[in-house]
């Protein structure tokens, strides 16, 4: 069975920069053919895929983001990571990490974690 955690700081500060990690159980973050990816949903609006990496280890951030945003990896532990810079309290969402086989975008992904909350502010 596999599962992703999302782990990092439930209260952000404006400016700072946010660290999200994501575990993943069950599968190897290295299988062949699988995106890992990040979504957030701010209050009361829809998911926004954020950006993913591969199995290979390239990575792909929304145009949006793609300023402020680093995915990077630990093959070692399992594990990848978001980092948004400058955050505003725009970036307030619940985080999801998700995980899907051959696309980095779907509308229903083969595996989501349960999500973090995250606030923005002072």
């Amino acid at each position: 069975q596999v599962q992703l955690q999302e782990s990092g700081p439930g209260l952000v500060k404006p400016s700072q920069t946010l660290s999200l990690t994501c575990t993943v159980s069950g599968a190897s973050i290295t299988t062949n053919s699988y995106y890992w990816i990040w979504l957030r949903q701010p209050p009361g609006k829809g998911l926004e895929w954020m950006g993913a990496i591969s199995y290979l280890g390239s990575t792909y951030s929304s145009s949006s983001l793609r300023s402020r945003t680093s995915i990077s990896r630990d093959t070692s532990k399992n594990q990848f990571t978001l980092q948004l810079t400058s955050v505003t309290p725009e970036d307030t969402a619940v985080y999801y990490c998700a995980g899907n086989r051959d696309s980095k975008l779907s509308s229903n992904y083969d595996y989501r974690g349960q999500g973090t909350q995250v606030t923005v502010s002072s």
